[in-house]
């Protein structure tokens, strides 16, 4: 099919950071896209050929918006899997399927796919309201501290929690959830892999995350990981069979924890572009967004290797910070070589709302994680 410059149009449900990634792409290939969002600020609706605000959870408005396109994507994964399963059935393909995003939109759901695949994951018990979980504490069936984790919607740290005492228990939120428990891990890391609609596969280099202690969200993304490359090959290939169970298409971002004795266990998966692939598009031949685009309209995947070392920094609202935002410190990071800042457009900040990346590349790694150390202590992301 000829996609460039003709009247074909790409769907993308959710205009954030990633749809607007996303477009960098479609636009290069002059691809026609809509944007389907509930915010009339989203960052990606000045990127799109065509901006649709609505609820994606809504099957009317889904729906409709789904019959406007040939092929529909997905940037977030809180979207209505009525209105995609309708829409397959009349034609318009839906990457990934409702079917893979029914499996991985219940994190509940999620972990007993992986139990039932014989993935190796952390130990959990599912609840069904809070009250449940509380008993089972008090019971002692579940031993604190472990992880708790709402089944829906969490994401960015919102939705997961390390409850270490059962004073913590009562600030939970009344929702399905699961306790999970705690492992004593030497890494956390993430591998990407991309998958053609005729089923084409290629991962990404594993990559190593640094998490904020107290946000529960990623500080730093380093590619390559600095592990063993015997771990590196374990990654990789549990990755692949995660891929191949959940018959996705397009992008699956697979996250991990590497255990002290070198086991990895599968943590969670994002189907879509994602913050531990925003390296990619300073330090790869083939960015990750570029990647999920192949993907979905089943192009030839490209080529997944870094030229070069990449450490991305995430940019996140300052605590105490709320308002109209401003980037403190943006040119004094602008005048390091091999620094690139990503600004995602929206314009108010709050304590730990992600607002932009950096990445900084070098041929030495060691030398891209000390520059990545000088911009996190430079740039400060204020409000005004």
């Amino acid at each position: 099919m000829n996609y460039y410059s003709t009247d074909f149009r790409l769907g993308i449900l959710g205009g954030g950071q990633l749809g607007k990634m996303l477009l960098y792409d479609t636009r290069k290939f002059d691809i026609a896209t809509f944007i389907l969002d509930p915010s009339k600020e989203a960052p990606a609706q000045f990127g799109a050929h065509q901006f649709f605000q609505g609820d994606l959870m809504d099957y009317e408005t889904v729906y409709r918006f789904g019959k406007k396109v040939d092929v529909l994507t997905i940037e977030i994964e809180g979207v209505n899997l009525e209105a995609l399963d309708q829409l397959q059935q009349e034609g318009v393909k839906v990457y990934p399927a409702p079917e893979t995003l029914r499996l991985i939109q219940n994190k509940g759901k999620q972990k007993d796919f992986y139990t039932s695949h014989h993935i190796p994951t952390a130990p959990y018990v599912r609840f069904t309201s809070k009250a449940d979980l509380v008993a089972a504490v008090n019971q002692q069936t579940v031993s604190v501290p472990f992880v708790w984790k709402s089944a829906q919607f969490g994401y960015d740290g919102n939705g997961v929690k390390v409850v270490r005492s059962i004073a913590d228990l009562t600030a939970l939120p009344e929702v399905e959830c699961i306790a999970e428990t705690m492992i004593p891990f030497k890494n956390e890391l993430a591998v990407i892999v991309a998958r053609s609609a005729s089923g084409e596969i290629k991962t990404f280099p594993v990559v190593e995350m640094e998490f904020h202690p107290e946000a529960n969200q990623v500080e730093y993304v380093i590619c390559p990981a600095r592990i063993d490359a015997t771990v590196a090959e374990k990654a990789r290939a549990i990755a692949l069979t995660v891929s191949e169970k959940f018959n996705h298409v397009g992008l699956l971002a697979v996250e991990m924890f590497q255990t002290q004795e070198d086991e990895i266990l599968v943590n969670e998966v994002a189907p879509r572009p994602h913050n531990s692939g925003h390296y990619s598009i300073e330090a790869s031949y083939t960015s990750q967004f570029e990647q999920h685009i192949r993907a979905i309209l089943d192009l030839p995947l490209g080529n997944t290797d870094s030229k070069v070392a990449g450490v991305m920094v995430n940019l996140v609202g300052a605590e105490g910070h709320t308002g109209q935002v401003y980037y403190e410190g943006m040119n004094e990071i602008l005048a390091i070589p091999g620094v690139t800042p990503h600004i995602y457009g929206k314009r108010e900040t709050r304590p730990f709302r992600k607002m932009g990346h950096v990445t900084i590349v070098n041929s030495d790694m060691n030398k891209a994680r000390e520059i990545a150390q000088k911009v996190k202590e430079t740039i400060k992301v204020i409000s005004q």
